[in-house]
């Protein structure tokens, strides 16, 4: 697969929600500072992943709470700056203890909604890239592949959130349907089900998508990438203001809001890799 600037369910979103705010995070990357609710989602999502290489019989809540510790451990190697932004005491800090400790309830939310003994995923944190007709190339991540023995495929995500409002469920699906549609040209397969667990509330959604679906949202993808190209070819990135202003790191360069965005610096030609923040979601 040629290396070059593709569409992600993250990124799709950002352009949806707002296209400068694409533009600061996919162009000029700018950087932005983590939650602690964002990275104790990263460290849940680890911990989820690393259970499944436990034998089956051992997958029990108290083995998920052994580990929070090395998974946390291991989420410093990968950014040694993590535990600064989070804490100003660093991995000294009173209230870390807590905070890792707050992960436990989302743990257990989970084990209420399924038993990992009876699973063998097929694939986690599976890399999902593929080219559609139109030239769009699809980049994602998913959680969980699960295939059962007579090929069906189902895919899993967790998400660390309450579950969304009715109104609300296409924007949680817009997602899984991006994984859905990339497993679809990558194995001919349609996924007999998606799922969302979610671990604040332990609800969960599922949905079952069909090829039809599917390719009316391929051409929702390919108009959303259009508009995309557009927008990069001519640097006008605007801002759409809404109530996700206020937890918009880069309020300040934003002219809805009287600040200057940094110079344009031209549409990327090389691809723009998600980070762990960015899978989590």
């Amino acid at each position: 697969m040629t290396r070059r600037p593709a569409l992600s369910p993250s990124r799709a979103g950002d352009f949806k929600q707002c296209p400068l705010l694409y533009r600061f995070r996919a162009i000029d990357r700018l950087p932005e500072r983590p939650t602690r609710a964002q990275v104790r989602g990263t460290l849940v999502h680890v911990v989820l992943e690393r259970l499944f290489d436990l034998p089956a019989a051992e997958r029990v809540p108290s083995a998920a709470h052994a580990l929070v510790a090395p998974c946390w451990a291991q989420l410093q190697v990968e950014d040694p700056e993590l535990v600064g932004a989070l804490f100003d005491g660093g991995g000294d800090d009173p209230e870390l203890a807590g905070w890792l400790a707050s992960a436990g309830p989302l743990l257990d939310a989970y084990f209420r909604l399924e038993d990992p003994r009876r699973l063998e995923p097929q694939a986690r944190e599976l890399l999902v890239e593929t080219e559609v007709a139109s030239g769009l190339l699809l980049r994602g991540y998913l959680d969980r592949l699960d295939v059962a023995p007579g090929g069906e495929l189902r895919v899993v995500d967790y998400k660390t959130g309450a579950a969304p409002h009715p109104v609300a469920e296409a924007r949680a699906l817009f997602q899984m349907k991006f994984y859905a549609l990339a497993l679809l040209h990558l194995r001919g397969v349609v996924p007999t089900q998606l799922r969302l667990l979610y671990l604040a509330d332990g609800e969960s959604l599922t949905y079952e998508p069909d090829e039809e679906e599917l390719r009316r949202f391929e051409r929702t993808l390919d108009a959303l990438w259009d508009a995309v190209l557009t927008a990069g070819e001519s640097g006008d990135f605007r801002p759409n203001p809404g109530r996700m202003c206020d937890w918009c790191s880069h309020r300040a360069l934003c002219p809805a809001w009287d600040g200057t965005p940094p110079p344009y610096p031209g549409w990327p030609s090389e691809p723009v890799e998600e980070t762990l923040l960015d899978r989590t979601d």
